[in-house]
């Protein structure tokens, strides 16, 4: 058997075979692409400068914004399934960045805060992430940045159109 690099490779499909997604124009792959790299990255800094990745910070930005929410509430801002969330408390949790108490009025439910140690954590990435969105719109205008404010608003808003029959 000839080596590797000598077999005969597949010929790419003709061109004309059928119909290929352009790229740089299909909305949906432009979106997770863009939003792979800027997880990943995001994960890399503020692991390394921070302790914590990036479903921690989403996780942790939600509480300081709304604290004392359910993590029902966290999958359905961050678009999350119970599992990863779930891991992610008990992590967050365990090294005392967030606390996790029985709602009280309704034992089924749990109320989930930040703990000083958490809000301390929080103050800080949330400085690196103003930079880095600085960073990432330096690209646009003033005017620009709120155009696509609004249009990514309204494609968010727009979801159920793709997502509803789906689940």
């Amino acid at each position: 058997m000839p080596p590797s690099s000598t077999r005969a490779r597949q010929k790419p499909a003709p061109a004309d075979a059928g119909p290929t997604l352009d790229l740089e124009r299909y909305v949906p792959a432009f979106i997770t692409f863009i939003a792979n790299k800027l997880s990943n990255s995001a994960t890399a800094f503020y692991q390394k400068q921070f302790g914590v990745n990036v479903t921690e910070w989403r996780i942790m930005s939600l509480l300081a914004i709304e604290p004392g929410i359910p993590a029902s509430r966290i999958c359905h801002v961050i678009g999350f399934d119970k599992g990863p969330v779930s891991r992610t408390l008990a992590g967050l949790e365990k090294r005392g960045l967030i606390a996790i108490r029985t709602d009280p009025n309704d034992g089924r439910t749990h109320s989930i805060s930040l703990t000083a140690r958490g809000r301390s954590t929080h103050d800080k990435v949330i400085v690196a992430a103003f930079e880095r969105e600085r960073r990432l719109l330096s690209c646009l205008s003033k005017d620009e940045r709120e155009v696509l404010i609004d249009l990514l608003r309204r494609l968010h808003e727009n979801l159920g159109a793709v997502t509803d029959s789906y689940t």
